[in-house]
């Protein structure tokens, strides 16, 4: 594991699976408070540090959906997983829109959770690393890595998914790019559900573009996107 240690909180009401889940996480290395429904996760997390949260979505004192816009209240930086038994294309939506970087559906598998975690912990970590990570949008500047998009007047803060959306886009201004394509780099698969929670967080995105008409998200209806920037 690229993380020994890294602190997991994880809000499970079902007990018996919560505490094989605790214990698998600690064999592979990590740090894990169990907390049985929302209202302690939140207390837990207001009073320790954690690198990574993993929430059930249907728990009683608060479900995972307010745990994580909680969180969100206090910080983007950490990755937020929801463990969910449903897979209505609403929840999901719902999951991202409340602040959370991906789901994961029960029945998983330990070997899956692992894999995620350890995709959005070294994620954070190259973050947290000294390389700035800065790009100019027009009258825009992006900082991926304090995940802050500012202009003259004021300062946005994006959620880690905002931001690495946004950086791919970045990276590939000016020109088109399939949905697949964007979908695949961002979120690692190409699924229909992915592709709507895609068009939340594009939504989003073009709201902090109004500031600078000339920095837009356009739609290439039947293929993708282009981003279009003012070429220096």
């Amino acid at each position: 594991m690229q993380n020994p240690k890294a602190k997991v909180l994880l809000a499970e009401d079902d007990l018996s699976l919560g505490y094989v889940i605790k214990d698998n996480l600690i064999d592979a290395g990590y740090d894990v408070v169990l907390c049985p429904d929302g209202q302690s996760a939140i207390d837990k997390f207001d009073k320790n540090e954690f690198n990574i949260c993993l929430l059930d979505v249907m728990m009683p004192n608060k479900d995972g959906f307010a745990v994580a816009k909680k969180i969100r209240q206090q910080t983007d930086l950490i990755p937020i997983l929801f463990l969910t038994a449903k897979s209505l294309e609403e929840d999901r939506i719902k999951g991202f829109s409340s602040g959370a970087d991906d789901y994961i559906i029960k029945p998983f598998s330990m070997q899956e959770l692992l894999m995620r975690m350890d995709v959005f912990l070294r994620r954070s970590k190259k973050m947290h690393s000294d390389t700035s990570v800065l790009f100019t949008l027009g009258k825009l500047k992006f900082s991926y890595t304090d995940l802050k998009l500012t202009n003259t007047d004021e300062a946005f803060n994006l959620t880690q998914k905002e931001a690495d959306l946004l950086k791919f886009f970045c990276e590939h201004s000016n020109r088109i790019l399939k949905r697949e394509e964007v979908l695949l780099n961002v979120w690692g698969k190409d699924d229909y559900f992915l592709g709507r929670s895609m068009d939340v967080f594009i939504t989003k995105l073009r709201k902090y573009f109004k500031t600078d008409p000339e920095v837009n998200l356009e739609t290439i209806h039947g293929v993708g996107f282009r981003f279009n920037i003012p070429v220096a």
